[in-house]
C-alpha cells in the first residue's frame, strides 16, 4: 500500500536459508531447530503483529550468508502528544476479584500486574506453568481469572490450566498469544471457543476483556 513508512532493519551474519525454508518462516509453529529448542513462533508472532498494525516484512537470506529483515510500519500521522493526561480506569471496569497471570515475558506480565492493580484487582504472577503451581499452592484464597501465554517453556498454558481448573472449579480462563486465535485452534493447542486475546492489545482491551469474562455467570 503506498504511503509513508518507518522502517526497522535486522541482520545476521548467521547460516541464511534456502527459499524452501524461506516459504515456511513465518508459518506458526514451523521451526528448524531441535525438538525441544524452539517453539516456532517467534517470527509468525512478528509477522502477526506487524500485520496487525497495517505494516509488512521483506526478507532476504541466501545459505552462508545470513539473512535481513525488513519491518515496514505506517509513519504517525501526528507527532505523539508531549503529556499523556493522567488515565483513571472506568468504574465499569474495576473489580476485586483474584486474577493469575503467567506469562514468561517479564516486562510485559509486569505490565499486566500494573493494568490490573490499578483496576482494584488482586494479582498473582508466574512466569511459567510449573511456577504458576507453586504460586496457587502458596496462596490461600480463590483464583477467579487466570490470564495465561499459551506457548511458555517447561509448561503450556493449555496444561496451566487443565491442572488448577481442579483445585479452582470456578476459576475462568484468558488465554493470549501474539499469533491468532485461528492458527492456534488449527494446530490443535486450543479447542475453539475459548477466551482468547491476541497481542499486542492496549491496557484499556485487557480491562475490558477481563470485565467481560469475569461478569459472566
Amino acid at each position: 500500500k503506498p504511503g509513508a513508512y518507518v522502517m526497522l532493519a535486522v541482520s545476521d551474519t548467521g547460516s541464511g536459508m534456502d527459499e524452501e525454508t524461506q516459504s515456511h518462516i513465518f508459518e506458526p509453529f514451523f521451526t528448524t531447530k531441535g525438538v525441544g529448542k524452539g517453539t516456532g513462533l517467534g517470527l509468525s508472532t512478528v509477522y502477526g503483529i506487524v500485520k496487525q498494525n497495517n505494516g509488512f516484512i521483506w526478507v532476504y537470506s541466501e545459505p552462508g550468508q545470513g539473512s535481513v529483515f525488513k519491518v515496514y510500519l505506517p509513519k504517525a500521522k501526528e507527532d505523539a502528544a508531549s503529556e499523556k493526561k493522567e488515565q483513571h480506569p472506568e468504574t465499569a471496569l474495576v473489580g476485586s476479584e483474584t486474577v493469575l497471570i503467567v506469562e514468561d515475558d517479564d516486562s510485559l506480565r509486569k505490565l499486566l500486574q500494573r493494568t490490573l492493580q490499578q483496576h482494584g484487582y488482586s494479582v498473582l504472577e508466574a512466569e511459567n506453568g510449573e511456577d504458576a503451581l507453586r504460586v496457587s499452592e502458596a496462596y490461600v484464597g480463590s483464583i477467579d481469572l487466570l490470564i495465561t501465554d499459551v506457548v511458555m517453556p517447561r509448561m503450556g498454558g493449555k496444561e496451566t490450566a487443565e491442572r488448577l481448573q481442579p483445585l479452582y472449579p470456578r476459576m475462568k480462563v484468558l488465554y493470549t498469544s501474539g499469533y491468532t486465535d485461528n492458527a492456534i485452534v488449527h494446530h490443535g493447542v486450543l479447542a475453539t471457543g475459548v477466551n482468547f486475546l491476541q497481542k499486542p492489545f492496549s491496557p484499556e482491551t485487557l480491562a475490558c476483556k477481563v470485565r467481560e469474562i469475569l461478569d459472566v455467570e
